[in-house]
């Protein structure tokens, strides 16, 4: 069976350490010490984040993965002030570049964009592609508040478009008014308040909020070729579709529903959460030829990688085209 997953996380030595000396938007919000101890325990290390020859490799052949499409994890520029992302963001595509170029079989890759200049990111989308050979586009959270259904953000979604090419919409940390509201209590720690407000649900809440303001803005009917990907089987969206379209179609502008939209132009992976009540759900609302395959490596490493493949349901036309069909066609690999 021919497996390519594509939500895995790498990051560049020589992007971290220029991170690490520029002033802006910090690679995490501010935290308690307790949290902090904590996310010290369980993140993965550096040398992790940035191996590419031997852990990842191991990891790749121990649950036959033929191929990882790389994105850059937490240590990214998107979000630093123009004036630094827009050369790091390109010398981080560079450096991707050049890992994909030393084992081409194993690694694809997505680009990382300076949102803060859409038009400088639009550029450089089309240079990452085009030059870099890279297969789309990982945008992480919200740029300071807003989402990027704002139009400010537009030329970058023309451009992935034009291109042909998806983007990969991936939770990011949450205000931290949004955190204190939600999720703090004196009833529990803050590392048990820090993990609601991100892996377990905060952060994937945002994110779903954010396909649905694309969605609701009419991005598709302006770019119906528009492509976008969401994680963590759809980060929780799905579920509520037939809500969603009951709900906005009677009172939206929308020249399509709701739920149209989604299952023609999202595509949903699961992101590690490798479980078949969920799959069976999201493959009877969105249909096989939207599912992808995801570990979320290194973030997570499940143990039924290989295994959960075997123990699905899904047909043998569907099962391919999860594990690599689907993959190979959204972002034209040969």
């Amino acid at each position: 069976m021919k497996i390519i997953t594509i939500e895995e996380h790498f990051e560049s030595p020589v992007i971290s350490q220029k991170l690490a000396q520029v002033p802006g938007v910090p690679v995490m919000p501010k935290m308690s010490t307790e949290m902090q101890s904590y996310l010290q325990r369980t993140l993965p290390t550096a040398e992790i984040m940035q191996d590419t020859t031997k852990m990842r490799l191991n990891f790749m052949n121990q649950y036959d993965i033929n191929r990882q499409v790389l994105s850059y994890g937490n240590a990214s520029p998107q979000n630093l002030d123009p004036q630094y992302a827009v050369p790091l963001c390109q010398e981080a595509n560079d450096e991707l570049a050049k890992v994909i170029s030393a084992n081409p079989s194993r690694f694809s890759g997505f680009a990382v964009l300076p949102v803060g200049d859409p038009k400088a990111a639009a550029t450089e989308l089309k240079r990452a592609v085009n030059d870099c050979h890279l297969k789309g586009v990982l945008l992480k959270g919200n740029y300071k508040g807003h989402f990027f259904d704002d139009p400010f953000f537009r030329p970058i979604f023309e451009m992935a478009s034009h291109l042909d090419v998806p983007v990969y919409m991936h939770p990011s940390f949450i205000p931290s008014t949004i955190t204190q509201h939600y999720f703090e209590s004196d009833q529990w720690s803050d590392i048990v308040t820090g993990n609601l407000s991100t892996t377990a649900y905060g952060w994937h809440m945002d994110i779903g909020i954010q396909i649905i303001r694309m969605i609701t803005s009419g991005i598709f009917d302006q770019l119906p070729n528009l492509k976008l990907i969401s994680g963590h089987w759809g980060e929780l969206v799905p579920f509520f579709l037939e809500r969603l379209a009951g709900e906005i179609d009677p009172i939206s502008h929308l020249k399509q529903s709701f739920a149209t939209y989604y299952r023609q132009n999202v595509y949903v992976t699961p992101s590690g959460i490798l479980t078949n009540p969920q799959l069976n759900f999201v493959l009877s609302e969105v249909g096989a030829d939207h599912l992808l395959y995801a570990t979320d490596y290194p973030y997570k490493q499940p143990q039924n990688t290989r295994s959960f493949l075997d123990q699905t349901d899904l047909s043998s036309r569907q099962l391919e085209a999860f594990t690599h069909g689907n993959a190979e066609k959204l972002l034209h690999l040969s």
